[in-house]
């Protein structure tokens, strides 16, 4: 019986792989040179990790279950939770802003489609200390420079949650009523929040500044804002939303300010962004990117401590990434080819070729025979992988205290020395980069 894998995962093949570890590679390359540090959380956390931060309605959407000392456990379905956690316990005492980036695989129990796996995976980065504009600022060009070091074009949309907060503050509505609204705006739903303020007694002005408010965007939504009245000159969020677009210009960022972007928690307290692929290539489901500022600590028993962050859809990412010539090419391989009689290779002959083929992997990725193969079985096979050359150890070449090098693209072939082997492979392998 043939077991095939679960529902909503995925085996990543050799080819996959090399551009999965390519694009990590380049995005570790671009957090580490800003002066972000990798960490790492379990892959499973208590359960109650999930449900204070999200409610308790999560735990439909997630892989969650008692261990045998009856624990709820669950796996992590995102990973700020964990980072913000794992800070509390381990890292409250660390120089401020602790910066921090990290990658890993997250579980959701949700219907597959395109792009959206039941395990995916996250990239990405946390200021942990500070969320004044100049950390908002240096998180949403972070995110941009991963961007850009992959070569993918999008679309930044910068928006603010305190102005929002704000308009429902000054109008006396409660803050567990601010909190629904903030999840109606959150999933688009401009009819739902109209019918909910209606229902709870609110102005018909302020539901109209509301929709006004969320619905404004580009280069003059803050002018118009202003001009309507729905935004004071006195506002906190305005001013802070406002140096931070200044700050984004010193960055030569491209934005488009939308002021109707949400959160549905209430610990997300200032600047949020979403960053969109732009081609089309991931169709309706275009997000790339999510993050803003936010207050999570004090909620898992840490003190009130601001942070900035975002995260990378992964997956979506590897759809749309492309690689480039130089990089879809496997790197160079080197077999060493063992020859004797066919399934009777003669010992002496395989202890020198283990020598070489060690002292080749040094230097290059080696292949060494393990299944006795003829010689023209073995030549077969570094074709069929794609092998540059192919070094061949026989009786005559260890008494001679040499290998005979083939250069399996031109066909020609020479005998020399290891070390003359080794110097000849890389002066070939630095031509063709």
């Amino acid at each position: 019986m043939r077991i095939e894998r679960a529902r909503g995962t995925r085996d990543f093949l050799p080819e996959e792989m090399r551009k999965r570890r390519l694009m990590e590679a380049k995005m570790r390359d671009i957090a580490e040179k800003w002066g972000y540090e990798e960490i790492r959380t379990p892959t499973f956390e208590l359960a109650e990790l999930f449900t204070l931060k999200s409610g308790e309605g999560i735990l439909k959407e997630m892989y969650e279950f008692k261990d045998k000392g009856g624990r709820h456990l669950a796996l992590r379905p995102e990973l700020t939770a964990p980072v913000i956690r794992m800070y509390v316990n381990e890292l409250k005492m660390a120089p401020k802003p602790t910066k921090v980036f990290y990658f890993g695989n997250c579980f959701r129990y949700e219907e597959p489609q395109r792009a959206r796996y039941r395990e995916f995976w996250q990239f990405g980065a946390e200021i942990i200390g500070s969320d004044r504009p100049e950390a908002q600022a240096e998180i949403i060009a972070l995110a941009f420079y991963c961007l850009k070091s992959l070569g993918i074009k999008a679309e930044l949309h910068v928006g603010h949650v305190g102005l929002i907060r704000e308009r429902l503050i000054d109008a006396n509505v409660r803050n567990d009523k601010i909190n629904r609204v903030m999840r109606l705006i959150d999933k688009g739903e401009r009819e739902a929040v109209i019918e909910f303020l209606t229902g709870i007694g609110a102005k018909k002005e302020l539901i109209n500044d509301l929709i006004c408010l969320v619905n404004l965007k580009g280069e003059d939504a803050l002018k118009e804002a202003r001009e309507r009245k729905i935004i004071g000159s006195d506002s906190d969020a305005l001013n802070e939303l406002e140096m931070l677009l200044e700050l984004l210009g010193y960055y030569d960022i491209v934005y488009t300010l939308n002021l109707g972007i949400a959160r549905g928690l209430d610990y997300y307290t200032g600047m949020v962004f979403e960053i969109y692929e732009v081609g089309g290539r991931l169709g309706a489901q275009n997000q790339i990117c999510g993050g803003g500022s936010y207050r999570l600590a004090a909620l898992f028993g840490g003190d009130d401590t601001p942070s900035t962050g975002f995260a990378f859809g992964f997956d979506r990412l590897t759809e749309i990434f492309s690689l480039e010539e130089k990089e879809q090419n496997r790197k160079s391989v080197v077999v060493v080819v063992p020859i004797g009689e066919r399934n009777n290779t003669e010992r002496d002959v395989i202890k020198e070729a283990i020598k070489i083929a060690s002292k080749l992997r040094d230097f290059f990725p080696t292949h060494l025979d393990v299944m006795r193969r003829s010689l023209s079985a073995q030549l077969s096979y570094a074709n069929a992988i794609q092998a540059s050359f192919a070094v061949l150890v026989g009786k005559n070449e260890i008494k001679e205290g040499k290998v005979t090098l083939r250069n399996l693209n031109t066909g020609e072939q020479e005998k020399m020395g290891v070390d003359e082997c080794v110097e000849r492979i890389k002066t070939c392998f630095e031509d063709e980069r």
